[in-house]
């Protein structure tokens, strides 16, 4: 009998679903009714169906991309889902074109199922960006608890990257399908990218799908993607570009058959590319041009004896006296202007500066790599303009460094923010190129070591020390070397209750491989008769937590290790005595990638209190977020709700 009743409420679950939502075109009642998606009450909007089919046309052999979908309106917040927006690609030689738009409208009301259509006048196009016309569609009468529908056709002679089709985006979908359709003539490379499988994909050949004139004809690959159950991607602090994990299909062609006969290869191996690269007037023949910067380093520099420390020097020459624009580079590239000028871009200066390293016998290598912002380069198959930037290896005493010249606030061996994407690939022109991995290998680290005793006055005084490395430290050291006194004035500002009385650096210069800095403090924590209700958190790592979401189907991408200590010691001089101290905590990460310990030890004399925070990867799956959600609720709740209790003598 249990069996039974398991098996009807599962079929009640089933139909109840499939009753509230429709796989289709077609608006129900139950849709319209349908006021909240439960599996994530925060949606604004929810996409019931997404479809998609491409293939090539048989007479003009375009492509032409078919697209439908529906939508449900679920706050206002999601009321912009009524105003869509199609980019079409155009350059001199092509366009794209649209064809058979419809649009609706579904709303209840009074009791009655009313279908606004879009008018014409409604349909907007907008050719004011270079490149691009944006066909905008404004749906009539979008309220919330609409459902809205829309399809068209799109007709495109850019086939390099076929059609690329994303299953998922702002809002949860709750079934996307995509066909295609493509002719034997075209060999594409085919990526799918995110973390969500696919519900299923079927496959077929259509025979004769294209023909041509003296009997050529051409059999069609037809596929069928299918996603169900999709979530929102939202967005959150440590990731890279969302285009990294968006899941979606992914083109690139790579080999055209002509009818002729001819076979044309457009991707190319990396055996290929090595052989491009090292002839490259923008890449190859840069490198290694020892005359070029001739006479440029001074004596002080060329005599330094130990090799680590020339090269530092070599590296603070280029920082010292040339400037980045601001912009990466990639071509034209000269290190002839960029001499002349003192200023150039991220690829000019570290060519630059390679070029200068091999005049004194370094051994040094360009990496191209894909900034966080650019996405991941791909390394299935060599797509050379997935890199959109350069920086250096180079090997001294059997310990490698990557460098860039960039930034002055980096360090020797750091690189910027910008670049920690993983890896990139090192061209080595006397054996092959080779991805190298990007990971810094230390961690950055935040240390605070705070002694306080209480003064003539009753006050808790005394000195916090600050030492941050790594890139934990950088925001920090900019801030403080763009603008001392503003510096100074925030830190008032944002320890409110610390009244700081001195100030100073004792780091050596603004790109050392720490920031340090002391702090005079008087705390502004009163006694309460002989009691004093003590936070000993004085500086806080985090006031709140980072991660937020419901669920997240991405990586946390840190980019790098981190590690936080933080000491108190308090001086009691038979002064003071503790009444109450907290409970002593330790947690753990899954497969201990990382942890926090919470501890304190007290005598007559001393009052300690420790805190450390350990990230152990630079990159966690999405499968620790709510391991990490849960960390960090704890690491703020200790933080801002440990409470000390002192009483005077």
């Amino acid at each position: 009998m249990k069996i039974l009743i398991l098996l009807y409420l599962l079929f009640s679950s089933v139909q109840t679903f499939s009753q509230d939502y429709t796989f289709g075109m077609k608006v129900t009642r139950d849709e319209l009714k349908t006021t909240v998606y439960q599996k994530d009450s925060t949606a604004n909007a929810l996409t019931i169906y997404d479809y998609g089919s491409a293939s090539f046309n048989k007479e003009t052999f375009w492509l032409n991309i078919e697209y439908k979908q529906k939508v449900k309106i679920l706050t206002t917040d999601g009321l912009n889902r009524g105003e869509i927006e199609i980019p079409l690609y155009r350059n001199k030689s092509s366009k794209e074109s649209i064809k058979d738009i419809k649009a609706m409208t579904y709303n209840i009301e009074n009791g009655e199922v009313i279908i606004s259509k879009i008018s014409p006048e409604a349909i907007f196009k907008d050719e004011s960006t270079k490149n691009w016309t944006i066909v905008r569609l404004v749906l009539p009468n979008v309220k919330v608890g609409s459902v809205i529908t829309y399809s068209y056709t799109k007709s495109t002679s850019f086939i390099n990257k076929f059609e690329p089709w994303y299953f998922q985006g702002q809002d949860p979908v709750l079934y996307s399908e995509y066909n295609t359709s493509i002719p034997g003539n075209y060999e594409y490379n085919i990526k799918l990218v995110g973390s969500i499988p696919l519900f299923s994909q079927e496959n077929d050949i259509d025979y004769y799908c294209l023909e041509a004139g003296r009997g050529a004809s051409a059999n069609c690959a037809v596929t069928k993607y299918i996603m169900k159950n999709i979530p929102a991607y939202k967005d959150e602090n440590f990731t890279t570009t969302r285009n990294n994990y968006l899941s979606h299909i992914e083109y690139e062609l790579s080999v055209i058959r002509h009818f002729d006969g001819q076979i044309e290869k457009l991707t190319k191996s990396w055996d290929d590319i090595d052989k491009d690269m090292k002839g490259d007037p923008n890449f190859g023949r840069l490198l290694n041009r020892k005359n070029a910067v001739k006479d440029l380093l001074p004596k002080t520099i060329t005599d330094i004896p130990e090799q680590l420390e020339k090269a530092k020097a070599i590296y603070q020459f280029v920082l010292d006296d040339y400037r980045w624009n601001n912009k990466y580079g990639r071509y034209d590239a000269s290190t002839k202007r960029l001499i002349e000028d003192k200023s150039g871009n991220a690829y000019e200066l570290n060519i630059f500066l390679e070029n200068l390293l091999s005049s004194q016998d370094f051994e040094v290598y360009p990496i191209l790599i894909s900034t966080r912002d650019n996405g991941l380069a791909t390394k299935v198959y060599p797509v050379n303009t997935d890199f959109n930037y350069m920086i250096l290896k180079t090997i001294i005493d059997e310990k490698e460094y990557f460098i860039d010249a960039t930034d002055p606030y980096l360090a020797f061996g750091e690189l910027p923010y910008r670049c920690l994407n993983q890896y990139g690939r090192l061209f080595d022109f006397k054996y092959a190129s080779y991805w190298e991995d990007i990971v810094p290998k230390n961690y950055s680290a935040y240390q605070i070591s705070a002694k306080l005793e209480l003064n003539d006055n009753n006050l808790l005084s005394g000195v916090i020390k600050n030492k941050s490395t790594g890139y934990v430290s950088y925001d920090i050291r900019e801030a403080y070397y763009e603008n001392p006194s503003q510096y100074l004035e925030r830190l008032k500002n944002q320890y409110a209750q610390i009244n700081i009385k001195e100030h100073r650096i004792t780091s050596l210069s603004k790109n050392s491989t720490s920031f340090d800095e002391e702090l005079n403090v008087i705390l502004e924590d009163e006694f309460i008769g002989n009691k004093v209700y003590l936070n000993p958190f004085l500086i806080k790592f985090y006031s709140e937590n980072p991660f937020k979401l419901q669920q997240r189907t991405y990586p946390i991408d840190f980019g790098y290790k981190q590690s936080y200590s933080y000491v108190l010691e308090i001086d009691l001089k038979n002064k003071l005595k503790v009444i109450e101290l907290p409970e002593k905590m330790t947690l753990a990460l899954p497969n201990k990638t990382g942890s926090v310990l919470f501890s304190f030890n007290s005598n007559e004399n001393k009052l300690s209190i420790f805190m450390r925070i350990k990230f152990d990867k630079p990159i966690y799956g999405a499968e620790y977020y709510e391991a990490l959600k849960n960390f960090m609720s704890k690491v703020v709740e200790i933080q801002n709700n440990i409470i000390v209790v002192l009483e005077k003598q």
